[in-house]
């Protein structure tokens, strides 16, 4: 199909229009910034999960609302100082609701996507989470086409015919960043390592904690991927023939996410990739799901827990630090699968030195995992299972695996709560 400018493909976007915007590494940056610079006297409600890269709407100029389903560091800034930029608290298995209907159903989608292929199919490439949705339901598909975008297997394709306008881009992936696990994060992954039967079903995040764990698999059998995402750290474990993914009930022998973000050999590695199966989160995040696979072992993250078990992934007090995402959705998956293990994963404390399993969770704090839900809790000093205990065999728990400098405040303030 014939392509046009970015500007020309941006003024079909009328006033009153609410504009969904291709997830994570898929950014469609080019689209992007020809919003932010020529529709900037449009009212315009925009909706997206996680973006990558500068936002040039987010001037003081522009006045589109902005509603995002996670927060990255391109919006913490603004999602905690600016009326018209909103974060939407819900799981991510949920999402493709209000894209499909409600006050935020999508008028318009803006997409990164590959060019068509003989058959005119085009590929959401990595992130095909809630943006095919948004692709099916919205009345005008904007899209970049971009030959660095991998052609992914999967669900995540759209017919040139239901593109309404494309432009030609050569723009690079985002790529994440690559970290460096930190010796906390080491003593974390070798203890999750020994909770990991041969067989499991992992969900991973990206970070140093993912990795870590990763590193230390390389004696494990036969282990299956089931992950709202993945990022490079499964690579040598594939390669190694490690991942196989062949006690999966659900796609055995396939790795199972919706969206993906690393490098470019991550992105070399999807591309015409049959092993790898991108689908819908409404589908990867299901905890009907999750539950079918095997010893599914969940990995998640905390910014912190009081000592009932309550976890905070989201917020710093009442600043909102990221999102609910799909942690809920794994965890209780993981707790209903046959040999599952739900794992909450945290440093013992802050980089100032302050501790991250608290008395209280801080004053406005979100709860993103109820304690009911928790099972095991791992930081640098070892893992717990909370599962089943009460308020006092919780409280002991936790403050044997919190940093030492704080057990005492701990204990102190917990014998003053529970009369032990």
């Amino acid at each position: 199909m014939k392509t046009i400018s970015a500007e020309e493909a941006i003024s079909k976007i009328e006033s009153g229009e609410t504009v969904f915007v291709h997830s994570a590494a898929m950014t469609p940056s080019i689209l992007l910034n020809a919003l932010g610079e020529k529709c900037i006297d449009k009212e315009l409600k925009l909706i997206h999960i996680h973006t990558e890269g500068e936002l040039n709407y987010l001037r003081p100029e522009c006045k589109f609302e902005t509603h995002s389903c996670f927060v990255g560091a391109n919006l913490r800034k603004e999602i905690n100082a600016n009326s018209h930029v909103n974060y939407i608290p819900i799981f991510l298995s949920e999402i493709h609701q209000i894209i499909r209907a409600g006050d935020l159903q999508a008028d318009v989608a803006l997409l990164r996507v590959s060019p068509p292929d003989k058959q005119g199919y085009c590929s959401l490439g990595v992130s095909v989470d809630v943006s095919l949705v948004a692709a099916k339901v919205a009345k005008k598909v904007i899209v970049e086409f971009n030959e660095n975008v991998p052609r992914s297997h999967g669900d995540g394709f759209i017919h040139v015919s239901e593109i309404g306008y494309a432009v030609q881009t050569d723009a690079p992936m985002h790529e994440g960043r690559a970290v460096q696990v930190t010796e906390e994060e080491e003593k974390m992954g070798k203890f999750i390592a020994e909770l990991i039967e041969d067989g499991s079903t992992l969900q991973m995040g990206i970070g140093g904690v993912p990795d870590a764990v990763l590193a230390q698999l390389g004696g494990h059998k036969e282990l299956g991927i089931h992950s709202e995402m993945f990022s490079d750290g499964i690579l040598p474990l594939v390669k190694k023939g490690i991942i196989t993914g062949e006690h999966k009930k659900v796609m055995p022998g396939k790795i199972t996410t919706c969206f993906a973000v690393g490098s470019r050999k991550l992105y070399d590695f999807v591309n015409d990739n049959p092993v790898i199966a991108f689908k819908e989160s409404s589908f990867t995040n299901d905890t009907a799901i999750i539950r079918k696979n095997p010893k599914v072992v969940a990995i998640n993250s905390a910014i912190e827990l009081d000592i009932t078990g309550q976890v905070c992934a989201d917020s710093i007090g009442t600043y909102q630090f990221s999102g609910v995402g799909g942690q809920m959705d794994f965890i209780r998956g993981a707790a209903l699968s046959p040999g599952g293990k739900p794992i909450i994963a945290l440093t013992s404390q802050t980089k100032r030195g302050e501790s991250k399993i608290m008395p209280t969770l801080k004053l406005g704090a979100s709860v993103t995992t109820t304690r009911a839900h928790v099972h095991w809790v791992v930081t640098e000093y070892g893992a717990v299972n909370l599962f089943g205990k009460d308020l006092v065999s919780r409280a002991k728990l936790l403050i044997s695996i919190a940093h030492p400098n704080h057990r005492e405040m701990l204990t102190r303030e917990a014998t003053e709560r529970y009369h032990f």
